[in-house]
């Protein structure tokens, strides 16, 4: 018997942040994001200690995720942090963290 793989769309949700989240190098172009209402690429990549291409293959990811957002100024591109979606992150993230933060007698304890 298989046993039925579907998981909930908060585990689903979760999951594709954590991965989107899983580089050191995105969570710097999402600290240094965070930290403005818009940047272009020139200046994250000005941040960063990689090359352009990966760069712009971190930025996918993020948006790929729904973490940020970018906006064509030929011949630019200007990303942001995406806050409505930042914001149900940080509450999926919240549950998900404060299920294990009471202490309990058991295995650990």
């Amino acid at each position: 018997m298989v046993k039925d793989s579907s998981y909930t769309t908060k585990e689903e949700q979760l999951a594709r942040i954590a991965k989107a989240m899983g580089h050191p190098a995105r969570i710097a172009i999402l600290n240094f994001l965070a930290r403005r209402d818009s940047c272009y690429f020139g200046a994250i990549h000005e941040e960063l200690p990689i090359a352009k291409a990966t760069v712009s293959q971190h930025l996918k990811e993020l948006k790929d995720a729904g973490l940020i957002q970018g906006e064509i100024e030929a011949p630019r591109v200007k990303y942001c942090i995406c806050r409505p979606n930042w914001k149900m992150a940080q509450v999926l993230m919240n549950e998900f963290l404060s299920q294990g933060a009471e202490q309990k007698k058991g295995c650990c304890g």
